[in-house]
Formats: structure tokens, sequence, C-alpha cells
């Protein structure tokens, strides 16, 4: 492996922590040896293209700096080339990073893990999740979560998270179920009123929500919870245990295995790893060992 590897950059990352972040990790790497350079984008987009080109250029690594939107825009650049993904995580969520054991909100020890793990040839392949041509790592989420991620981002103000707190009361205002039709692996076909179904190839979103507890990265399945025709008051009880985990506990919630899953329901967009993906129907299904990572 080459000893040159790129800094994938947010700068606005975590309000500014995304630029600060990539001094002390760039530090950490080159102290053990490597070679750094930085890739920065005027916008999506551009920033992608760079990525990719750093890809093709043979990069010996692609390290991530911000949080779980520009860890999703990593892995379209670096998905089926060999390349492994680092993730210094200082973004909001960081739901990818938890999932494979990085630290958080540190990046002078995630930067000294990743230079580690390189040295020692510690890198391993996972799954994802597949919506048509994007790429997830962690979360689809669909109903009532989603509902209030496209309120929120309709706000102009407040600024911030305190925007889709606001963005949720509205929605409980509203709160009703969605009728569903839920394919598993292209037969079983459930047809439910739901509050809310997350297809997850991990296992939380949400900066640290067990939405689908059980989600392994290996094991070739995506997890489906299911909540189903809750009552708002239900719904608010239950909802905190969602940190544990534990919701998965309550009757009105039923998990499904699957290797592929199509979700239909009228109104719903899908956010795949915090990113809109677009209206359902959709498709998700997971892909074996698509991406290499480094790390514990």
């Amino acid at each position: 492996m080459t000893s040159e590897i790129t800094l994938f950059v947010n700068p606005t990352a975590g309000r500014g922590r995304g630029a600060r972040a990539a001094r002390p990790a760039a530090s950490a790497l080159r102290a053990a040896g490597f070679s750094v350079r930085t890739v920065l984008g005027t916008d999506a987009e551009d920033a992608l293209a760079r990525a990719r080109a750093a890809v093709a250029e043979g990069t010996g690594a692609l390290i991530a700096v911000g949080g779980d939107g520009l860890a999703n825009l990593a892995l379209q650049a670096v998905v089926g080339t060999g390349t492994p993904l680092g993730l210094v995580a200082v973004g909001t969520g960081n739901d990818f990073a938890r999932a494979l054991g990085m630290p958080l909100r540190e990046p002078a020890a995630a930067g000294r893990m990743i230079a580690d793990a390189l040295k020692c040839g510690r890198v391993r392949d996972v799954d994802l999740g597949r919506v048509g041509d994007r790429w997830f790592g962690t979360v689809l989420a669909s109903g009532f979560d989603s509902r209030v991620n496209d309120r929120g981002n309709r706000m102009r103000l407040p600024a911030g998270r305190f925007k889709y707190d606001l963005a949720m009361i509205a929605e409980l205002a509203a709160f009703r179920p969605f009728p569903y039709r839920i394919t598993l692996d292209g037969g079983g076909v459930r047809e439910v009123e739901a509050t809310l179904v997350a297809v997850g190839n991990g296992s939380s979103y949400g900066g640290g929500m067990r939405i689908c507890p059980g989600a392994d990265l290996t094991d070739g399945l995506l997890d489906v919870t299911v909540v189903g025709d809750c009552g708002r008051g239900t719904l608010l009880r239950v909802f905190p245990t969602v940190y544990r985990g534990t919701h998965v506990e309550h009757p009105k919630v039923t998990v499904f295995r699957a290797a592929s899953v199509e979700l239909a329901a009228e109104g719903i967009t899908g956010y795949a790893d915090g990113e809109p993906v677009g209206p359902l129907p959709l498709t998700a299904r997971c892909v074996r060992a698509a991406v290499r990572v480094v790390g514990p």
C-alpha cells in the first residue's frame, strides 16, 4: 500500500469541527510516517468528484473527516475499489463510525488508530445497503422520522438541530400511521399500518438511536424494524427506549431480516444515512463485503 493517503474534509461538519479536526488527524498520520493530502470541495458534487479522482490515482486510503453526511459521500467514492475507508468522526450523528467502533469527536485518537491499523493491515470488508445507485452504511429511514426530516429541511429558521425538534413537535400534532406495503426478498408481502419502517445495515441513526439493534455489518442481511400503528402517547413512551434498543420488545414493534426490502407508501420520502434518496417506493439491497474499512 502506498504511504500517501487522502483526508476528505467537510469544513462545516459539527459547526466547524471538520476543519479543526483535520489538523490533529493529519498530524497523527504524518507522525506515523504517512504522506497526507487534503481534499475539499466547493459542494457535495465537487467534493465527490475530487474524492473519486484521489481513489483513481491510487491513494492508499480515503479518510473522511466529518459526520455521517461526509461518510456517506466517501462511501460513494470507495465502494468496490478496494481502497480502504477510514473515519474521523466529528459530526453530529457519527452513526457509521459508531458501528465501526471508531473514536467519536476525538480526531487525534482516530488518526492514531487509523495509522496503526493501516500499518498493521487491520482492514476488513463490511456490507453496505444499496438503493438504486446510492450506497448507505447505516439506516434507510421512512415514515414519521423521515417526515420530521422533510419538515425540518423546509424550515429556514431556527438554525441547527433545534429546528428538527420543532419539526418533531409539529409532526406529532399531525401524527397518523401510514399504510405500507413491505416486500421481503421479492416474495413475502406485508401490508401494515406503520408509524415508521427502518431498514438497517447498521444498528443506529440520529446520533445513537439503536433503531435496528440487532443489525450486523457482516451478515449479508438488512434488519427491518416496523413500528406499528401506535398512538401518539405510545410513540412518546416508546421513543426514549430506542437509545437502548429495547423498543423491539414492545408488542407494536416487529423486526424482519432480508437481503432485499421494498417499501411502498404514499407521500413518504426515504432517507439513507440521513440523506434524502427519494420518495417511496424504494428497494434496498444488502451487498456483502461491499467496502473495505479501517478500524479496530
